[in-house]
């Protein structure tokens, strides 16, 4: 089971944190992702981190502001969010896969309930 938390209402520019939790006790065996789905669009890729933490990749449209990371004792992995802008609105998913992580969707094979992050302008 995975659980996000940390989003909210941000004016532009703002940071936010989102964390997700996952129960079980082979998180440390999965690749974790977020996902952000805006109204009327898709759900997109946002960051991936492999198992150990030692490789990252990023969208596009979020690369240098965002950054993802991973606490194994833990069980959570983050997405620290910079320098946000309205466009960055969205329904964010945090995501885990048993086997290879990526940018599609169908490379994770469990999906987490959203927290809507709300960037005002």
């Amino acid at each position: 089971q995975l659980q996000a938390s940390g989003g909210g209402l941000v004016q532009a520019g703002g940071s936010l944190r989102l964390s997700c939790g996952v129960s079980g006790r082979t998180f440390s065996r999965y690749g974790m992702g977020w996902f952000r789905q805006a109204p009327g669009k898709e759900r997109g890729f946002v960051a991936g981190i492999n198992w150990s933490g030692s490789s990252a990749d990023y969208a596009e449209a979020v690369k240098g502001r965002f950054t993802i990371s991973r606490d194994n004792a833990k069980n959570t992995v983050h997405l620290q969010m910079n320098s946000l802008k309205p466009e960055d609105t969205a329904v964010y998913y945090c995501a885990a896969s048993n086997t290879v992580w990526g940018r599609a969707s169908s490379s994770y094979d469990y999906f987490g309930q959203g927290t809507l992050v709300t960037v005002s302008s």
